[in-house]
Parts: structure tokens; C-alpha cells; sequence
């Protein structure tokens, strides 16, 4: 189990985000469907959301599903959402069961209704639950930014500022993450967080996300607390 460092609140990791990447990877190394991956890696999120709430974090952040994920082929999609929705089926109970509050980052319009309900009843009846799980689903980094600008524009505002801009973001009134890990060895935030990640620290791991174990938590904590943030300035 990682330790964290208490000497310094500033640097104290209270926000950990997951790129979830190489479910596909994963199967095709095992001769399974692309599908067959994407079942284990939520096995895997949820593994990994326990412990780092076990270990102190307050709030985790999952990337499920990108506003560009719906080019993937049609039968790998309709593989995803379904697998999504017999997650948020038994979404409450567990959730309750792990004290976690789950928020869903993204744009829930292209869901069917009956999705859109249960989405916003796990929201509803998680909230008072004490660990922050985002789980980022339809979610686009640019996208979100320009909602916010037109939700602030359809107010009537027209001069903007980042404080603003903020309180209309799908993760308004939270800490922007601290640490961001991504899977499967790829360097890039693929439109993750955009807005929320101008000062969070990287850690990239070549493991494929079904693989990703405590072991993979703990070397991203201990990379973090190995850096200095200065956050522009001079420490």
C-alpha cells in the first residue's frame, strides 16, 4: 500500500486520474475479441478505485468513453454501452456499499432515456457517500469547455474568467487532479481533462489497463512524490 507524504499540503495527492488504455491490446495478445478486454478493464477500474480510496485518495477520476469513441466499429460500441449499463443496473448497491459518490463527466444527451435515468439516479443517490468517483463517459476535453462557455452565454454573460468558466464545468466545485496515469505506453492526453490538467503531474506505464495492479498504483504515487510542484513559481 503507498504511503502518503504529510509534510506538505500542497503536495498532497488528493486527485488521482486514470486513461484507461489497451483493453483492445489485451484481448488481441489472447486471441479474444476486442470486447472480451473491455469486460476486464472494468473489472479493473473498480479494483483500482478501491484502492486508492483505501489508500487516502479522496477522488478518482475513470476515462470510460470519449466523444471520439463512438467511430470505433459499431459492434465494439454497442459491446461497450452495454457492458456500461449492466454496470449502472447494479451501480447504486454497490456504490452505497463502497461509500462512493459517482458523478458521470460528459454529455449524457446521446443516451436512450431509461440509460440517462439511471445515470442521474446513482448521481442522486450516491451524493452523500464520502469517496468522489468521476467516471468520464461521452466526455471530450474541448467539448466541455465550449458547454460551459454556452451555458454561461445563455445566462446572458459575455466577458468571461477562468473562475467563471469553472462553475460550469461538469467537475465544478472539485480539485483538479493532481496526478493523471495512463496505460498501454501511449504520451498523450487524447482530449482528457483539458481544462482540469494545466498543472497535473504525468506518469505513463507500458502496462495494458486489464493488467494494471496495486503494484502499477504504487509506482504512480511514488513517481508523484518524488517531483517538486511549483505550480510557476520558484520553491
Amino acid at each position: 500500500m503507498f504511503v502518503h507524504d504529510e509534510n506538505s499540503k500542497k503536495k498532497r495527492l488528493s486527485h488521482i486520474a486514470f486513461i484507461m488504455d489497451g483493453n483492445g491490446r489485451w484481448a488481441k495478445k489472447r486471441g479474444l475479441p476486442r470486447e472480451a478486454g473491455h469486460t476486464e478493464g472494468a473489472k479493473t477500474f473498480m479494483r483500482v478505485a478501491e484502492y486508492c480510496f483505501a489508500g487516502g485518495i479522496d477522488t478518482v477520476t475513470i476515462y470510460a468513453f470519449s466523444t471520439e469513441n463512438w467511430k470505433r466499429p459499431p459492434h465494439e460500441v454497442k459491446a461497450i454501452m452495454t457492458l456500461f449499463a449492466s454496470y449502472l443496473k447494479r451501480g447504486i448497491k454497490e456504490m452505497t456499499e463502497r461509500n462512493m459518490h459517482v458523478t458521470f463527466l460528459g454529455d449524457k444527451a446521446p443516451f436512450d432515456p431509461d440509460t440517462r435515468e439511471l445515470m442521474e439516479r446513482i448521481e442522486r443517490e450516491s451524493a452523500k457517500n464520502r469517496y468522489k468517483l468521476n467516471i468520464a463517459v461521452n466526455y471530450g476535453g474541448r467539448a466541455e469547455i465550449v458547454n460551459a462557455v454556452n451555458r454561461l452565454a445563455s445566462k446572458g454573460i459575455t466577458e468571461f474568467s477562468e473562475e467563471l468558466i469553472e462553475s460550469e464545468l461538469y467537475t465544478a466545485g472539485q480539485r483538479d487532479p493532481d496526478l493523471i496515469v495512463r496505460s498501454a505506453g501511449e504520451l498523450r492526453l487524447s482530449n482528457f481533462l483539458t481544462w482540469q490538467s494545466v498543472y497535473s503531474e504525468f506518469h505513463f506505464t507500458d502496462t495494458l489497463w486489464p493488467d494494471f495492479g496495486e503494484s502499477d498504483v504504487d509506482a504512480a504515487v511514488d513517481a508523484y512524490y518524488s517531483r517538486t510542484r511549483r505550480f510557476g513559481g520558484v520553491v
